[in-house]
């Protein structure tokens, strides 16, 4: 099915319905395959296409949008994009509750047919949707995917500029490797393959100096199947004598074609104020009343943007989204930038923090920007949602959570907006363990630590269902739970600060830690925004900003916060950091990992190994005592609307079926 909405637009005209405009942002919208989709409840089926949207350049909410006035055009002077879509619906639109729930997918991929709380909200009878954003990924099988236009000069000539690939921990004997720029290759062409043109150092420490190459000691090239120079390549790089394991390698050159990355944002916009305005284009007709955005780490740093930059106000002026949770978002999204990365994540040099990253106003007088937030330009139009914001430790360890708590000096909390609510998952890695009782986990094989399997899934089910009925029935969700300094809940992140307990033969957490730099990515960029041109690259460190981490009790647990059952009633110490075990890396972080340190059983065992933390038997006795401990911290969870009952049943059932102590 394809309906174009010209078409009806068209036919509005004949029946004199005179200046009719139709959502003229989204242009088409096809269905290209109708199916039946299987679910608990009503008969539900799902749709997939492609959506088609023009934009106006000169529209005050798209000209924010890096490079758009580059933009190819067509005979209108407006700019042309698609996109992909997922949709879930109740077959009987009529038996839904109006409510749509739209996920960000991360890296091409959603989760709206899986995934506990998108089960819950088909059973309740939600719409389901997602689309494609981010055009530097392929399309292909279950990805939704965006296809914009590349920028080019008035003339037709290239548009060019600098970029960097960093390269480390190259296979022994390698002598290709390919041009990674946020874990995505091929998003930003050499102009040229003459190495004089770029640059490529070598150094063997991340602070060690960088040793240039001469230009014909590499290629822009694959030497897999043929010596050195090899063939040609534009999106591999090759070096004659072969890379060192133990080197960090930085190339920088100049890219050409920019794709127009920031035209994500609109799409996204567009196609849920179409969504959600009754017509007879749309699929889900006039069923929509309330829409809701999740996104997960890099979707939920596209949200924090999408708000930042303006997009929760659609053309005609209305709000967008109605609630948010941005899950695991500590950044903004560095896609709105000519030669962006959108699939990057906090690592060196990589762009994301130089904006606001607070909710409430707050001036950023440590690198000398202006007070504002997250919420200055959808306050200004009275379109902003209610937010629900869920994270955890990693997001402090990694993705340089601090400074949204306590700003970019760490001395004082930033007070939450009436529509914002935070909550803090403590002892958590990137996204949460996958929970259960094993006491015994082995050693993850990249690090020092076992893998953390404290969960944070069940409080942020239990958080959704709460921001929905926030939406639909102005509800109240539970009071903010997060640590604060004026509680003495954040520290340095130190051993000696935190009072992380000494445990023979186990890593501390001092400088397992991505620190806060602030970047000068050249005079084009625009840093509130984290919008416009990098004329610098790499760029330069102008200073090392303070952050903090939450506090840890005598085991290494992490106090403040809504602690998981599992935390509650715990198996060992759960850490949001875990140390690389080789490698260029060793003893730094593992990106967005987290490390586990069982407690001994005996304490015969534990005095033994000199472990200061009480051993399981002289916490809990025997194994009907941790079940007892387990039974009151879930029972305490579901009272505090933290925990559905459907999963205190589950978690409880589990460790009564689980070893401790047996």
């Amino acid at each position: 099915m394809s309906i174009t909405l010209r078409t009806v637009a068209a036919a509005l005209l004949c029946l004199g319905v005179a200046g009719a405009r139709l959502h003229a942002d989204v242009v088409k919208l096809t269905v290209e395959k109708r199916e039946p989709f299987a679910n608990q409840g009503q008969a539900y089926e799902r749709l997939t296409g492609r959506f088609f949207g023009e934009l106006d350049p000169k529209h005050p909410l798209n000209v924010i949008i890096t490079d758009i006035e580059h933009a190819p055009r067509n005979a209108r002077g407006l700019v042309e994009y698609s996109a992909t879509f997922t949709l879930l619906k109740p077959v009987d639109m009529s038996k839904g509750t109006g409510v749509l729930v739209y996920q960000v997918p991360n890296r091409g991929r959603a989760n709206i047919e899986g995934g506990s709380y998108f089960v819950d909200f088909r059973s309740r009878g939600h719409v389901l949707v997602a689309s494609g954003w981010q055009a530097d990924i392929q399309p292909g099988p279950g990805i939704e995917s965006l296809v914009t236009p590349v920028a080019k000069h008035a003339d037709g000539t290239s548009i060019t500029g600098p970029v960097m690939a960093r390269v480390a921990d190259a296979a022994s004997g390698s002598n290709t490797q390919p041009i990674i720029r946020g874990r995505v290759t091929g998003t930003a062409t050499p102009a040229s393959l003459d190495t004089s043109k770029a640059t490529l150092t070598r150094r063997m420490s991340e602070d060690g100096s960088r040793v240039p190459l001469r230009a014909d000691e590499w290629a822009f090239a694959d030497c897999t199947k043929a010596p050195f120079p090899g063939h040609p390549d534009p999106q591999k790089l090759c070096l004659k004598g072969g890379f060192d394991p133990a080197a960090l390698y930085e190339l920088s050159y100049i890219a050409k074609d920019p794709p127009v990355h920031g035209i994500g944002f609109a799409a996204t916009r567009d196609l849920i104020a179409f969504l959600r305005q009754g017509s007879p284009a749309n699929p889900l007709g006039a069923a929509v009343n309330h829409t809701i955005a999740q996104g997960n780490s890099q979707s939920g740093n596209y949200l924090r943007s999408f708000l930042n930059l303006g997009f929760n106000q659609d053309e005609a002026g209305r709000r967008v989204f109605d609630g948010m949770n941005p899950n695991i978002a500590a950044r903004q999204l560095a896609m709105n930038i000519r030669f962006g990365a959108p699939s990057g994540a906090a690592e060196m040099f990589e762009p994301g923090s130089e904006g606001v990253l607070w909710w409430g106003d707050y001036t950023d007088e440590s690198r000398g920007r202006k007070a504002g937030s997250l919420l200055s330009r959808c306050q200004a139009t009275e379109t902003c949602p209610k937010i629900v914001e869920t994270f955890g430790s990693a997001e402090f360890y990694s993705l340089r959570m601090s400074s949204n708590l306590v700003g970019t000096r760490a001395d004082r909390d930033i007070p939450l907006p009436a529509n914002v609510r935070r909550y803090y998952s403590p002892s958590v890695r990137h996204g949460g363990g996958p929970g259960g009782f094993n006491v015994d986990v082995p050693v993850d094989g990249c690090c020092m630590l076992a893998a953390n399997p404290n969960p944070s899934s069940d409080s942020n089910r239990a958080l959704m269902h709460a921001l929905v009925d926030w939406v639909v029935k102005d509800a109240p969700p539970p009071p903010s739970r997060y640590p604060r300094l004026d509680r003495g809940d954040l520290v340095p992140p130190t051993q000696a600060a935190l009072g992380f307990p000494l445990i023979p033969g186990v890593s501390l957490p001092d400088g397992v830690f991505v620190p806060l730099y602030e970047y000068d990515f050249g005079p084009g960029f625009r840093n509130a925004d984290v919008s416009g041109v990098v004329s610098v690259q790499p760029p330069v460190v102008r200073q090392t900003l303070p952050s903090l981490v939450p506090r840890v009790d005598a085991d290494g647990n992490e106090i403040a916060g809504v602690r998981s059952v599992l935390l509650d009633a715990p198996l060992g110490t759960y850490t949001g950091w875990n140390p690389v075990a080789r490698g260029f890396f060793k003893g730094q972080i593992q990106a967005l990992g987290g490390g586990y340190i069982p407690f001994a059983k005996t304490k015969a065992q534990r005095l033994a190994a000199g472990d200061p933390r009480p051993s399981l038997e002289e916490r809990y006795v025997n194994h009907e005592g941790y079940v007892a401990r387990v039974k009151a911290a879930a029972a305490r969870a579901v009272a505090e609307r933290f925990l559905l009952q459907d999963d205190a049943d589950r978690i409880v059932a589990q460790a009564e079926k689980s070893a401790v102590l047996r």
